[in-house]
C-alpha cells in the first residue's frame, strides 16, 4: 500500500490562530504542519497533546486528532495515549512553564520512562499567557510583574535536566531557523523513546529579544554552533572558533588546526553535559542540534512484552476471577 501524500495545509485547520502577531509560536506551527505531511503516514494517525499555556493553544490549529489537558499534565496523557494505542505518533507541545513547573513531575518520569512520542517544549523564558510572570528558565534578576526588584531563582535549564532525567533524545532549535528547526523534527519522529526538543521562541509581548544576542543576523554567524554528528565542533564566520578539552572542561579556542578540534559525538553523555551548558556568554557559543542520541528499548516495548509473557504463562484471565482472587468486601 503506497504512502499518502499530503501538503502542509492537509493539516491546517480551520480555526483562527489567536497568538500574537510576530509570535514565535506562528513559525513553530507551520514547521509542524510541514514536516507531518512529509512523514508518509495516514492523518488519522497523528495527535497533538498539550497542557495549558500560549503553547499549548496548538491543537486547535492542527487538522488532526488531540487533546488540550490540564495544566502540566500533558505527559501523562500523552503517556497513557501511547502506551494503549502505540500505532499513533503522539506530538506532546509544552511551554517551559507548564513543563517544567506545574508539570516538573511528570515531564521528568516521562522521560525516564522512554516512552516513544515526541516533546516540543517552546522556551520563552516567561509566562506568555498569564501576562509576564516569570518562568523557571527566566534568567536570575529578571525584572517581571512578579519579581519588580528582579528574580531571585536560579533557572531550569532544559536539556540539562532532560540529561540527568535519563532522556534518550536531546536536542534543540529555535524559531527562526526554519530550515534547522524542521530537521530536528524530522529526527525527533525518527527515534524511537521519547525525543526532548527544546526551542527557543520569542515572545515579542512579555519577553522581546530573549535570544536577540545570538538569534539577530548580524551576529548569528559568530554565536551559534551546529552540532552535527562526526564534525568538529566548529563555529563562526569572521574567526573560527572551535571546541577542546581542558581537563574536565570545554576550551574556546581560534581554530589553526582541525584536527586539535573537539568532534561531535551525539552518542557521548559526557559531552552532551559539557555541550549543554554553553550559554553564549563570552566566547562561548549556543549550542543547536542533537546534543544525546541513545537507542535504547522503549516503555511500550517492555510493556507489550510484559503483557505477551503473562498472556503466555497464565492465560488470559478473567476480570470477575481478578476481582475475587483476593479479600473483597461487600457494600
Amino acid at each position: 500500500m503506497s504512502a499518502p501524500v499530503y501538503k502542509k495545509k492537509d493539516f491546517m485547520a480551520d480555526q483562527l490562530v489567536r497568538w500574537c502577531p510576530g509570535c514565535g509560536d506562528y513559525s513553530i506551527l507551520s514547521q509542524v504542519q510541514t514536516v507531518l505531511s512529509k512523514l508518509g503516514r495516514p492523518k488519522e494517525e497523528f495527535v497533538v497533546i498539550s497542557g495549558i499555556g500560549c503553547s499549548s493553544r496548538f491543537p486547535y490549529y492542527m487538522d488532526t486528532y488531540g487533546f488540550h489537558t490540564l495544566h502540566g499534565r500533558a505527559p501523562a496523557v500523552a503517556s497513557g495515549l501511547k502506551v494503549t494505542r502505540p500505532e499513533l505518533s503522539v506530538w506532546m507541545v509544552t511551554g517551559d512553564g507548564d513543563a517544567l513547573s506545574i508539570g516538573g513531575n511528570h515531564i521528568i518520569h516521562l522521560l525516564r520512562r522512554n516512552i516513544d512520542l515526541n516533546v516540543l517544549l517552546f522556551n520563552n523564558r516567561i509566562y506568555g499567557l498569564t501576562k509576564g510572570q516569570y518562568s523557571p528558565t527566566s534568567e536570575q534578576g529578571k525584572v517581571t510583574k512578579s519579581s519588580p526588584m528582579g528574580s531571585l531563582e536560579v533557572p531550569f535549564n532544559p536539556l540539562s535536566l532532560a540529561l540527568g532525567s535519563g532522556g534518550s533524545f536531546i536536542a534543540r532549535g529555535i524559531d527562526v531557523f526554519g530550515k534547522h528547526l524542521r530537521e530536528m523534527m524530522m529526527a525527533s519522529d525518527a527515534h524511537k523513546g521519547t525525543s526532548f526538543l527544546e526551542i527557543y521562541q520569542n515572545c515579542l509581548i512579555f519577553n522581546d529579544h530573549a535570544f536577540g544576542s545570538f538569534t539577530d543576523r548580524e551576529v548569528r554567524d559568530e554565536k551559534i554552533l551546529y552540532l552535527e554528528e562526526g564534525q568538529p565542533l566548529i563555529w563562526g564566520k569572521e574567526v573560527r572558533r572551535g571546541l577542546v578539552l581542558d581537563g574536565l572542561a570545554l576550551k574556546v579556542v581560534e581554530v589553526t588546526d582541525e584536527a586539535q578540534i573537539l568532534v561531535h559525538d551525539p552518542r557521548s553523555k559526557a559531552l552532551a553535559h559539557l555541550l549543554v551548558e554553553l550559554d553564549g556568554t563570552g566566547e562561548t557559543p549556543v549550542p543547536v542540534g542533537i546534543f544525546y542520541r541513545e537507542d535504547r528499548s522503549t516503555y511500550g516495548e517492555l510493556f507489550q512484552a510484559q503483557i505477551a509473557e503473562s498472556r503466555q504463562t497464565l492465560g488470559n484471565g478473567e476480570l470477575a476471577d481478578l476481582i475475587d482472587s483476593s479479600d473483597s468486601w461487600t457494600v
